[in-house]
């Protein structure tokens, strides 16, 4: 899209609990400013991150993007959008082919990763996206770049994420119901880690837990390469049901509750001492009850989620190989004393993951709720820049790839 004179990229997180729009202006130097917000409860429309109702999805999805186009001053018209859900899975890949001339180019890879793409596939679902790895030239292993060097034989490690095509087509419906044009479709927890991890943290070894409403979401990286990706179908929406059982209050209540409240440590017992209120069923007069009740009740939900993601990662076998530690997002990442639980739990380091690098409205950019946004922002940009981007003997350098990003946004008013 373009508006004037800027260039921009849309991400639109369609959560369990909540839609979000970010609109994000791309600048002469390629940086990213965050410039449009807009959110809307999706009222029941997602169920563990799978759409269940298109008419309220759809209706949530219009005024998120509607509260966006008035904070940004540009009308949207299309979108990247972000998926999660059970329905997720992945695997390993390889692919191999011949190169056709002395040096290898873009073409010899696009080959070899669509040579690796080349899997049987379950029926009902298609290939969400396919990640490079490394590189083989000629039994050499280890490559992160190949194009412009010489060899006759390249071989690709790819890791291949699968969707429910049914999941995919109803998330893509109820964007088609606003008017708008769908970019592309990004697995969340691949977008959140362009958001909020640096490159020696993916060297290194690090896993992105992004902990939203309805799901968990997985993604490893381990010597700089995606490695592994996961959704648990446990979040914030069970913490939500087990205070509303719990503090027998109703479900919007409950929210609110561990919004304001909801907290897993205590500085003193004062602090665990103090009384909230917690509105009861019907006409019944409210109740007022310790912190400490709430973080019992709150506290164990966290766990159980916390170590779901822990023998998840000792299960693919990367627990010895993410040096970096774990970087938690997402929503339910804010309760107070998360941190400290999870490195209890996973013994390593643990930092709660924000944006990097991108600048905008504070507000929304320093949030966690917002990671997969902005990463489906970074997302866009960054696939543009690899679809644009010429050949290495012919590239004029940074402005002649920003000067084609221009025509692209031209092009797609």
């Amino acid at each position: 899209m373009k508006k004037g004179d800027k260039n921009l990229v849309v991400g639109l997180d369609v959560g369990t609990s909540k839609v979000a729009a970010l609109v994000g202006e791309v600048g002469e130097d390629g940086r990213v400013d965050l410039i449009g917000y807009g959110a809307h409860p999706t009222r029941g429309g997602l169920r563990r991150g799978m759409v269940v109702d298109i008419d309220s999805t759809a209706n949530a999805i219009c005024r998120a993007v509607e509260a966006a186009d008035l904070m940004s001053n540009c009308q949207i018209n299309s979108v990247w959008v972000g998926i999660a859900g059970a329905h997720i899975s992945s695997q390993d890949s390889q692919g191999v082919t011949g190169v056709q001339g002395s040096e290898i180019t873009r073409d010899d890879v696009r080959r070899v990763i669509e040579s690796a793409r080349a899997i049987a596939v379950p029926d009902g679902q298609r290939i969400l996206h396919a990640v490079p790895q490394e590189y083989s030239i000629d039994g050499q292993d280890g490559i992160r770049e190949p194009v412009g060097m010489s060899g006759v034989r390249l071989e690709a490690k790819v890791h291949i994420v699968t969707g429910a095509v049914s999941a995919m087509q109803n998330i893509s419906k109820c964007v088609d119901r606003c008017g708008l044009g769908v970019e592309g479709i990004v697995l969340a927890p691949l977008a959140a880690s362009h958001a909020v991890l640096n490159e020696d943290e993916k060297a290194l070894g690090v896993c992105v837990v992004d902990i939203g409403s309805g799901t968990s979401d997985l993604a490893i990286y381990v010597d700089g390469a995606l490695r592994h990706t996961h959704v648990l179908p446990i979040a914030g929406d069970q913490i939500t049901n087990d205070i509303a059982v719990g503090l027998k209050t109703p479900t919007r209540y409950a929210e609110s509750i561990k919004i304001n409240h909801g907290s897993l440590i205590f500085q003193d017992d004062k602090e665990a001492d103090i009384a909230i209120e917690v509105p009861s069923v019907n006409d019944r007069p409210p109740r007022r009850m310790s912190r400490e009740i709430l973080l019992r009740i709150v506290r164990p939900r966290v766990e159980e989620i916390l170590q779901y993601v822990r023998d998840e990662i000792r299960r693919v076998g990367f627990e010895e190989q993410i040096n970096a530690g774990i970087v938690l997002t997402g929503g339910t990442a804010k309760l107070p004393g998360l941190i400290e639980i999870a490195e209890e739990i996973f013994h390593m380091p643990v930092r709660l993951g924000t944006a990097q690098g991108v600048g905008g409205i504070t507000s929304v950019v320093s949030d966690p709720a917002n990671a997969t946004g902005i990463g489906l922002i970074l997302h866009g940009v960054q696939s543009m820049q690899s679809r644009l981007e010429p050949p290495r003997e012919t590239s004029g350098g940074v402005q002649m790839v920003l000067q084609r990003i221009k025509r692209w946004f031209t092009d797609h008013i």
